[in-house]
Protein backbone atom coordinates (compact mmCIF):
# COMPACT_ATOMS: atom_id res chain seq x y z
CA UNK A 1 0.00 0.00 0.00
CA UNK A 2 1.34 2.99 -1.11
CA UNK A 3 1.64 6.08 2.19
CA UNK A 4 -0.16 9.13 1.57
CA UNK A 5 2.39 11.91 0.66
CA UNK A 6 2.92 15.20 2.31
CA UNK A 7 4.83 18.35 1.06
CA UNK A 8 4.67 20.96 4.18
CA UNK A 9 5.01 20.00 7.80
CA UNK A 10 2.52 20.05 10.04
CA UNK A 11 3.17 21.12 13.45
CA UNK A 12 3.14 18.36 16.06
CA UNK A 13 2.72 19.39 19.89
CA UNK A 14 2.99 16.54 22.22
CA UNK A 15 1.57 16.82 25.48
CA UNK A 16 1.15 14.86 28.98
CA UNK A 17 0.22 11.69 31.01
CA UNK A 18 -2.69 9.04 29.10
CA UNK A 19 -2.87 11.71 26.30
CA UNK A 20 0.86 11.09 25.65
CA UNK A 21 0.51 7.28 25.55
CA UNK A 22 -3.01 7.79 23.36
CA UNK A 23 -0.76 10.14 21.44
CA UNK A 24 2.16 7.81 20.43
CA UNK A 25 -0.70 4.76 19.95
CA UNK A 26 -2.63 6.72 17.11
CA UNK A 27 0.29 7.94 15.29
CA UNK A 28 2.45 4.54 15.45
CA UNK A 29 -1.43 2.60 14.49
CA UNK A 30 -3.41 4.90 12.60
CA UNK A 31 -1.26 7.70 10.89
CA UNK A 32 2.43 6.26 10.57
CA UNK A 33 1.27 2.78 8.61
CA UNK A 34 -0.70 5.15 6.20
CA UNK A 35 1.05 9.03 5.61
CA UNK A 36 4.71 9.88 5.00
CA UNK A 37 4.41 12.35 7.72
CA UNK A 38 6.13 15.37 7.56
CA UNK A 39 6.06 17.02 11.32
CA UNK A 40 8.21 19.43 13.27
CA UNK A 41 8.15 18.27 16.64
CA UNK A 42 7.53 19.79 19.86
CA UNK A 43 7.35 18.38 23.28
CA UNK A 44 4.93 19.83 25.54
CA UNK A 45 5.15 18.12 28.03
CA UNK A 46 5.28 19.46 31.47
CA UNK A 47 8.85 18.73 32.18
CA UNK A 48 10.19 19.71 28.83
CA UNK A 49 8.50 22.86 29.13
CA UNK A 50 9.92 23.39 32.92
CA UNK A 51 13.56 22.70 31.17
CA UNK A 52 13.18 25.46 28.82
CA UNK A 53 11.27 27.72 31.02
CA UNK A 54 8.05 27.38 28.59
CA UNK A 55 10.28 28.92 25.69
CA UNK A 56 9.18 25.52 23.63
CA UNK A 57 5.25 26.71 23.87
CA UNK A 58 6.33 29.85 22.60
CA UNK A 59 8.44 28.25 19.57
CA UNK A 60 5.66 25.88 18.80
CA UNK A 61 3.20 28.44 18.17
CA UNK A 62 5.59 30.65 16.44
CA UNK A 63 5.93 27.35 14.12
CA UNK A 64 1.90 27.05 14.03
CA UNK A 65 2.40 30.67 12.96
CA UNK A 66 5.19 29.48 9.91
CA UNK A 67 3.46 26.57 8.51
CA UNK A 68 -0.36 27.04 9.23
CA UNK A 69 -1.54 24.15 10.59
CA UNK A 70 -0.54 22.61 14.09
CA UNK A 71 -2.20 19.22 15.80
CA UNK A 72 -1.45 19.61 19.42
CA UNK A 73 -1.89 16.86 22.08
CA UNK A 74 -3.54 17.41 25.88
CA UNK A 75 -1.23 19.10 28.77
CA UNK A 76 -0.79 20.01 32.39
CA UNK A 77 -1.40 23.12 33.55
CA UNK A 78 0.08 23.20 36.73
CA UNK A 79 -1.25 23.97 39.97
CA UNK A 80 -0.99 23.84 43.74
CA UNK A 81 -1.57 20.08 43.77
CA UNK A 82 0.66 19.29 40.35
CA UNK A 83 3.60 21.42 42.31
CA UNK A 84 3.37 18.92 44.69
CA UNK A 85 2.76 16.17 41.73
CA UNK A 86 6.20 17.27 40.14
CA UNK A 87 8.76 18.70 43.40
CA UNK A 88 11.06 19.53 40.09
CA UNK A 89 9.27 22.17 38.73
CA UNK A 90 10.99 25.56 38.89
CA UNK A 91 7.29 27.69 38.38
CA UNK A 92 3.36 27.10 38.33
CA UNK A 93 4.02 27.60 34.14
CA UNK A 94 1.15 28.83 32.34
CA UNK A 95 -1.59 27.16 30.01
CA UNK A 96 0.14 26.45 26.74
CA UNK A 97 -2.97 26.70 25.20
CA UNK A 98 -3.60 30.36 26.29
CA UNK A 99 0.03 31.12 25.23
CA UNK A 100 -0.72 29.79 21.66
CA UNK A 101 -3.86 31.28 21.65
CA UNK A 102 -2.21 34.65 22.67
CA UNK A 103 0.57 34.11 19.38
CA UNK A 104 -2.15 33.53 17.23
CA UNK A 105 -4.86 35.74 18.14
CA UNK A 106 -7.15 32.77 18.15
CA UNK A 107 -10.88 31.82 18.59
CA UNK A 108 -11.54 28.74 19.39
CA UNK A 109 -13.98 26.42 17.86
CA UNK A 110 -15.29 23.50 19.65
CA UNK A 111 -18.75 21.16 18.18
CA UNK A 112 -19.48 17.54 19.16
CA UNK A 113 -18.92 14.42 17.78
CA UNK A 114 -22.20 13.22 17.22
CA UNK A 115 -22.95 9.53 16.26
CA UNK A 116 -26.56 7.25 15.51
CA UNK A 117 -25.95 5.18 18.42
CA UNK A 118 -25.61 7.52 21.13
CA UNK A 119 -28.39 10.33 21.59
CA UNK A 120 -27.99 14.03 23.16
CA UNK A 121 -29.33 14.23 26.77
CA UNK A 122 -31.21 17.07 25.16
CA UNK A 123 -33.91 15.37 22.79
CA UNK A 124 -34.49 18.02 20.13
CA UNK A 125 -30.63 18.69 19.12
CA UNK A 126 -30.03 17.21 15.93
CA UNK A 127 -27.55 18.65 14.75
CA UNK A 128 -23.94 19.83 16.33
CA UNK A 129 -24.26 23.26 18.09
CA UNK A 130 -20.45 24.85 17.73
CA UNK A 131 -19.06 27.25 20.51
CA UNK A 132 -17.00 30.01 19.48
CA UNK A 133 -14.68 30.93 22.71
CA UNK A 134 -13.34 34.10 22.29
CA UNK A 135 -9.47 33.36 23.85
CA UNK A 136 -7.94 36.29 25.60
CA UNK A 137 -8.24 38.29 28.64
CA UNK A 138 -11.15 38.32 31.67
CA UNK A 139 -10.80 36.32 34.12
CA UNK A 140 -7.98 34.34 32.10
CA UNK A 141 -5.73 37.61 32.37
CA UNK A 142 -7.17 38.73 35.81
CA UNK A 143 -4.75 39.78 38.72
CA UNK A 144 -6.82 39.53 41.84
CA UNK A 145 -5.91 39.61 45.90
CA UNK A 146 -7.52 40.19 49.33
CA UNK A 147 -7.62 42.30 51.57
CA UNK A 148 -8.07 42.28 55.88
CA UNK A 149 -9.41 45.96 56.77
CA UNK A 150 -11.79 48.13 55.84
CA UNK A 151 -10.66 50.52 53.18
CA UNK A 152 -11.58 51.85 49.43
CA UNK A 153 -10.62 50.33 46.27
CA UNK A 154 -10.21 51.91 43.11
CA UNK A 155 -8.74 51.38 39.56
CA UNK A 156 -6.43 53.69 37.79
CA UNK A 157 -5.38 53.83 34.23
CA UNK A 158 -2.50 55.59 33.42
CA UNK A 159 -2.19 56.72 29.95
CA UNK A 160 1.03 57.12 27.52
CA UNK A 161 -0.15 60.75 27.37
CA UNK A 162 0.11 61.47 31.08
CA UNK A 163 -3.56 60.95 31.82
CA UNK A 164 -5.53 59.43 34.09
CA UNK A 165 -9.00 57.35 34.55
CA UNK A 166 -9.81 56.48 37.90
CA UNK A 167 -13.58 54.56 39.06
CA UNK A 168 -14.08 53.64 42.73
CA UNK A 169 -14.49 49.82 42.71
CA UNK A 170 -15.83 49.65 46.24
CA UNK A 171 -15.83 50.76 49.98
CA UNK A 172 -15.63 47.50 52.25
CA UNK A 173 -16.26 47.47 56.33
CA UNK A 174 -14.05 44.54 56.40
CA UNK A 175 -12.11 41.83 54.94
CA UNK A 176 -12.68 41.72 51.34
CA UNK A 177 -11.14 39.95 47.91
CA UNK A 178 -10.63 41.64 44.88
CA UNK A 179 -10.32 41.46 40.99
CA UNK A 180 -9.46 43.29 37.82
CA UNK A 181 -10.49 41.98 34.30
CA UNK A 182 -9.39 43.83 31.04
CA UNK A 183 -10.04 42.88 27.32
CA UNK A 184 -8.26 44.69 24.12
CA UNK A 185 -10.19 46.05 21.50
CA UNK A 186 -7.91 44.64 18.92
CA UNK A 187 -8.45 40.89 20.25
CA UNK A 188 -12.33 41.65 20.18
CA UNK A 189 -12.23 42.42 16.56
CA UNK A 190 -10.45 39.42 15.66
CA UNK A 191 -12.97 37.23 17.56
CA UNK A 192 -15.77 39.06 15.59
CA UNK A 193 -13.67 38.53 12.32
CA UNK A 194 -13.12 34.52 12.88
CA UNK A 195 -16.27 33.83 14.55
CA UNK A 196 -18.04 36.32 11.08
CA UNK A 197 -15.72 34.14 8.73
CA UNK A 198 -16.47 30.27 10.11
CA UNK A 199 -19.91 31.22 9.85
CA UNK A 200 -19.81 31.85 5.92
CA UNK A 201 -17.41 28.85 5.84
CA UNK A 202 -19.34 26.73 7.63
CA UNK A 203 -22.79 28.05 6.05
CA UNK A 204 -24.23 28.27 9.95
CA UNK A 205 -26.45 31.08 11.48
CA UNK A 206 -23.96 32.86 14.17
CA UNK A 207 -25.25 33.31 17.42
CA UNK A 208 -23.35 36.21 20.32
CA UNK A 209 -23.95 36.35 23.95
CA UNK A 210 -22.82 38.54 26.49
CA UNK A 211 -24.42 40.12 29.57
CA UNK A 212 -24.43 43.92 28.46
CA UNK A 213 -27.55 44.92 30.59
CA UNK A 214 -24.93 44.36 33.98
CA UNK A 215 -21.46 45.13 31.99
CA UNK A 216 -22.98 47.90 30.47
CA UNK A 217 -19.59 49.37 29.52
CA UNK A 218 -17.46 46.12 28.77
CA UNK A 219 -19.57 43.60 27.67
CA UNK A 220 -21.39 46.20 25.86
CA UNK A 221 -18.18 46.81 24.06
CA UNK A 222 -18.05 43.46 22.56
CA UNK A 223 -21.60 43.93 21.15
CA UNK A 224 -21.07 47.29 19.37
CA UNK A 225 -17.97 45.61 17.84
CA UNK A 226 -19.47 42.52 16.78
CA UNK A 227 -22.30 45.02 14.91
CA UNK A 228 -19.73 46.85 13.33
CA UNK A 229 -17.80 44.17 12.04
CA UNK A 230 -20.86 42.40 11.05
CA UNK A 231 -21.25 45.24 8.47
CA UNK A 232 -18.21 44.04 6.34
CA UNK A 233 -20.05 40.63 6.42
CA UNK A 234 -23.93 41.09 6.29
CA UNK A 235 -23.99 40.97 2.76
CA UNK A 236 -22.67 37.41 2.03
CA UNK A 237 -24.35 36.71 5.35
CA UNK A 238 -27.90 37.45 2.87
CA UNK A 239 -26.32 36.17 0.04
CA UNK A 240 -25.94 32.48 1.56
CA UNK A 241 -29.01 32.60 3.84
CA UNK A 242 -27.48 33.08 6.87
CA UNK A 243 -27.78 34.60 10.25
CA UNK A 244 -26.20 36.75 12.58
CA UNK A 245 -28.11 37.56 15.96
CA UNK A 246 -27.35 39.12 19.67
CA UNK A 247 -28.76 38.21 22.65
CA UNK A 248 -28.41 38.19 26.65
CA UNK A 249 -26.93 35.11 27.64
CA UNK A 250 -29.38 34.00 30.08
CA UNK A 251 -31.69 34.57 27.41
CA UNK A 252 -29.22 32.16 24.71
CA UNK A 253 -29.52 29.79 26.83
CA UNK A 254 -32.70 29.02 27.34
CA UNK A 255 -32.71 29.35 23.44
CA UNK A 256 -30.13 26.73 23.17
CA UNK A 257 -32.15 24.20 24.73
CA UNK A 258 -34.71 24.79 22.99
CA UNK A 259 -33.16 24.38 19.53
CA UNK A 260 -32.20 21.05 16.87
CA UNK A 261 -28.59 22.77 17.19
CA UNK A 262 -26.86 23.62 13.73
CA UNK A 263 -25.71 27.09 14.68
CA UNK A 264 -22.42 28.78 16.07
CA UNK A 265 -22.95 30.61 19.38
CA UNK A 266 -19.73 32.97 20.45
CA UNK A 267 -19.09 33.24 23.71
CA UNK A 268 -16.68 35.33 25.76
CA UNK A 269 -13.68 33.31 27.51
CA UNK A 270 -15.21 32.03 30.55
CA UNK A 271 -18.66 31.73 29.06
CA UNK A 272 -17.15 29.75 26.03
CA UNK A 273 -15.11 27.33 28.50
CA UNK A 274 -18.14 26.39 30.76
CA UNK A 275 -20.93 26.29 27.86
CA UNK A 276 -18.66 23.93 26.01
CA UNK A 277 -18.34 21.79 28.75
CA UNK A 278 -21.96 21.79 28.39
CA UNK A 279 -22.86 21.25 25.45
CA UNK A 280 -20.05 18.08 24.77
CA UNK A 281 -21.53 16.72 28.18
CA UNK A 282 -25.46 17.21 27.11
CA UNK A 283 -24.01 15.39 23.62
CA UNK A 284 -22.28 12.38 25.10
CA UNK A 285 -18.98 12.99 26.47
CA UNK A 286 -15.74 15.72 26.66
CA UNK A 287 -13.93 12.99 24.69
CA UNK A 288 -16.56 13.93 21.52
CA UNK A 289 -15.86 16.97 20.81
CA UNK A 290 -13.33 18.51 18.27
CA UNK A 291 -11.77 21.75 19.01
CA UNK A 292 -9.79 23.92 16.66
CA UNK A 293 -7.93 27.50 17.13
CA UNK A 294 -8.48 29.57 13.95
CA UNK A 295 -6.37 32.86 13.81
CA UNK A 296 -7.73 35.76 11.80
CA UNK A 297 -5.13 35.43 8.93
CA UNK A 298 -5.70 31.43 8.70
CA UNK A 299 -3.46 29.69 10.84
CA UNK A 300 -5.05 26.57 12.52
CA UNK A 301 -4.09 24.17 15.54
CA UNK A 302 -6.63 20.87 16.25
CA UNK A 303 -6.47 19.44 19.58
CA UNK A 304 -8.37 17.39 21.93
CA UNK A 305 -10.88 19.64 23.87
CA UNK A 306 -10.49 17.70 27.12
CA UNK A 307 -7.28 17.22 30.05
CA UNK A 308 -4.72 14.55 30.35
CA UNK A 309 -6.89 11.55 31.98
CA UNK A 310 -4.57 11.57 34.78
CA UNK A 311 -6.51 8.68 36.50
CA UNK A 312 -6.51 6.22 33.84
CA UNK A 313 -2.62 7.41 33.48
CA UNK A 314 -1.55 6.26 36.87
CA UNK A 315 -3.71 2.84 36.09
CA UNK A 316 -1.06 2.96 32.95
CA UNK A 317 1.75 3.03 35.29
CA UNK A 318 0.68 0.28 37.69
CA UNK A 319 0.55 -1.72 34.60
CA UNK A 320 -3.26 -2.07 34.53
CA UNK A 321 -5.40 -1.46 31.00
CA UNK A 322 -7.40 1.16 31.08
CA UNK A 323 -10.54 2.29 28.57
CA UNK A 324 -9.44 5.62 27.40
CA UNK A 325 -11.66 7.25 24.65
CA UNK A 326 -9.14 8.23 22.24
CA UNK A 327 -11.99 9.97 19.54
CA UNK A 328 -10.80 13.63 19.98
CA UNK A 329 -7.58 13.54 19.63
CA UNK A 330 -8.28 11.32 16.45
CA UNK A 331 -10.30 13.81 15.34
CA UNK A 332 -7.50 16.49 16.41
CA UNK A 333 -4.99 14.16 13.84
CA UNK A 334 -7.61 13.67 11.03
CA UNK A 335 -8.68 17.79 11.31
CA UNK A 336 -5.03 18.69 10.93
CA UNK A 337 -4.06 16.50 8.07
CA UNK A 338 -7.31 17.42 6.42
CA UNK A 339 -6.62 21.03 6.68
CA UNK A 340 -3.27 20.68 5.50
CA UNK A 341 -4.41 18.76 2.60
CA UNK A 342 -6.68 21.44 1.73
CA UNK A 343 -3.99 24.01 1.67
CA UNK A 344 -1.38 22.54 0.13
CA UNK A 345 -3.76 20.80 -2.40
CA UNK A 346 -3.04 17.45 -1.84
CA UNK A 347 -6.28 15.51 -2.18
CA UNK A 348 -4.86 12.56 -1.20
CA UNK A 349 -4.63 13.83 1.96
CA UNK A 350 -7.99 15.16 2.46
CA UNK A 351 -9.02 11.82 1.58
CA UNK A 352 -7.34 10.41 4.41
CA UNK A 353 -8.36 12.34 7.18
CA UNK A 354 -12.17 11.85 5.96
CA UNK A 355 -10.92 8.26 5.81
CA UNK A 356 -9.79 8.56 9.45
CA UNK A 357 -13.39 9.93 10.64
CA UNK A 358 -15.39 7.45 9.07
CA UNK A 359 -13.60 4.84 10.24
CA UNK A 360 -13.79 5.91 13.79
CA UNK A 361 -17.63 6.57 13.59
CA UNK A 362 -17.98 3.09 11.82
CA UNK A 363 -16.42 1.29 14.67
CA UNK A 364 -18.46 3.18 17.09
CA UNK A 365 -21.50 2.98 15.52
CA UNK A 366 -20.75 -0.61 15.49
CA UNK A 367 -20.75 -1.10 19.22
CA UNK A 368 -17.31 -0.95 19.55
CA UNK A 369 -16.51 1.87 22.30
CA UNK A 370 -14.40 2.80 25.11
CA UNK A 371 -16.08 2.30 28.43
CA UNK A 372 -17.24 5.72 29.13
CA UNK A 373 -19.59 5.27 25.90
CA UNK A 374 -20.65 1.96 26.41
CA UNK A 375 -23.60 3.38 29.23
CA UNK A 376 -24.65 5.84 27.14
CA UNK A 377 -25.40 3.99 24.28
CA UNK A 378 -29.14 3.59 22.92
CA UNK A 379 -31.59 0.33 23.79
CA UNK A 380 -30.59 -2.35 21.50
CA UNK A 381 -27.20 -1.31 20.38
CA UNK A 382 -24.93 -3.90 21.08
CA UNK A 383 -22.13 -1.85 22.46
CA UNK A 384 -19.19 -3.43 24.52
CA UNK A 385 -16.25 -1.60 25.75
CA UNK A 386 -12.68 -2.28 24.87
CA UNK A 387 -9.13 -0.99 25.71
CA UNK A 388 -7.80 1.70 24.29
CA UNK A 389 -5.50 -0.58 22.33
CA UNK A 390 -8.25 -2.51 21.25
CA UNK A 391 -10.63 0.31 20.09
CA UNK A 392 -7.67 1.86 18.35
CA UNK A 393 -6.79 -1.36 16.46
CA UNK A 394 -10.46 -1.93 15.72
CA UNK A 395 -10.48 1.47 13.87
CA UNK A 396 -7.18 0.26 12.05
CA UNK A 397 -8.83 -2.58 11.01
CA UNK A 398 -11.94 -0.45 9.59
CA UNK A 399 -9.60 1.82 8.01
CA UNK A 400 -7.19 -0.60 5.55
CA UNK A 401 -11.09 -1.56 4.41
CA UNK A 402 -11.94 1.80 3.87
CA UNK A 403 -8.26 2.92 1.75
CA UNK A 404 -8.16 -0.52 -0.15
Amino acid sequence: MLKVKMTTPIVEMDGDEMTRILWKMIKDELILPFVELNSEYYDLGLLSRNDTKDQITVDAANANRKYGVAVKCATITPNKQRMEEYPQLTEMWKSPNGTIRSILDGTVFRAPILIDSIKPVVRNWTKPITIARHAYGDIYRAVDFKTDEPGVATITFKGESGGEHSVTVQKVEGPAIWQGLHNKESSIRSFAHACFKYAVGTRQDLWFSTKDTIAKVYDGYFKTIFEEVFTEYEEEFGRLGIEYFYTLIDDAVARVIRSDGGYIWACKNYDGDVMSDMVSTAFGSLAMMTSVLVSPDGKYEYEAAHGTVTRHYYKYLKGEETSTNPVATIFAWSGGLRKRGELDGLGDLVKFGDALEKATLDTLNGGVMTKDLVGLAEPGVPARAVSSKDFIAAIRTRLQEIIA
